[in-house]
């Protein structure tokens, strides 16, 4: 955009004596003036809706302004900064792009492959301390152990049995019958049967089974 320069003085013209010829005001010297005129603004931007051509500047902000100041790029690349200090994850669903391409500032590697964020509590020593890692995808059955009760139910018995005494009986002589037989009974005793007891497995693997329902984003932390 040009802006307009005088190039005749009017006034000191006025100045000079009668008579001098460069008193008079020509109209070539208005055509100019006015030819300069509108070629400054043609150049102009309109208020009401400008359309700017080439680099234009605008003085920057300060940072926290919220008005309807036009902001500069300096403006937004400090809010954004200011937004993702060191430290900060950045994460996109789609794209892989290095956020310091995307953003246009700092420093950032791919983080927490395979893992997913917990917030801090001091009060827990398991997520006391940032960037602390740890758990497993497999589910874990804590130790423990199984009780199982056999009972053998024969406490040991003995038997009856008839014996004949025929042999010792000598021959001719009347015998009563109840000395033909004899009642005996064997001795008590156990069956000596051992009983083993196993808890069949139940359940199924536990490879895997440890997961919260999840979704896979890109994840960066800015590192400088």
């Amino acid at each position: 955009m040009s802006n307009y320069t005088k190039a005749t003085n009017f006034a000191q013209k006025d100045g000079l004596s009668s008579g001098d010829p460069n008193k008079i005001i020509k109209g070539s010297e208005i055509d100019a003036e006015y030819n300069a005129i509108a070629a400054a603004i043609q150049s102009k931007a309109n208020l009401d809706g400008p359309t700017f051509t080439g680099t234009p500047n605008t003085p920057t902000a300060s940072a926290g302004t919220s008005s309807t100041q036009v902001a500069s790029t300096a403006f937004v690349q400090a809010a954004l900064i200011g937004a993702y200090p060191v430290g900060s994850i950045y994460m996109n669903a789609t794209v892989a792009t290095n956020p310091a391409t995307l953003l246009g500032f700092g420093t950032w590697t791919a983080f927490g492959a395979g893992k997913v964020p917990v917030g801090l509590n001091a009060g827990d020593t398991d997520f006391d301390t940032v960037e602390e890692t740890g758990g497993t995808k497999d589910a874990i059955v804590p130790l423990h152990n199984h009780t199982a009760a056999s009972i053998v139910t024969d406490p040991g018995h003995n038997h009856t049995v008839t014996v004949s005494n025929t042999s010792t009986i000598a021959s001719g002589n009347a015998i009563p019958l109840n000395y033909l037989y004899t009642t005996r009974t064997t001795s008590t005793n156990t069956t000596g049967i051992t009983v083993d007891t196993t808890v069949d497995n139940a359940g199924e693997s536990a490879t895997g089974k440890n997961l919260q329902p999840y979704i896979v984003v890109h994840m960066w932390k800015r590192t400088a």
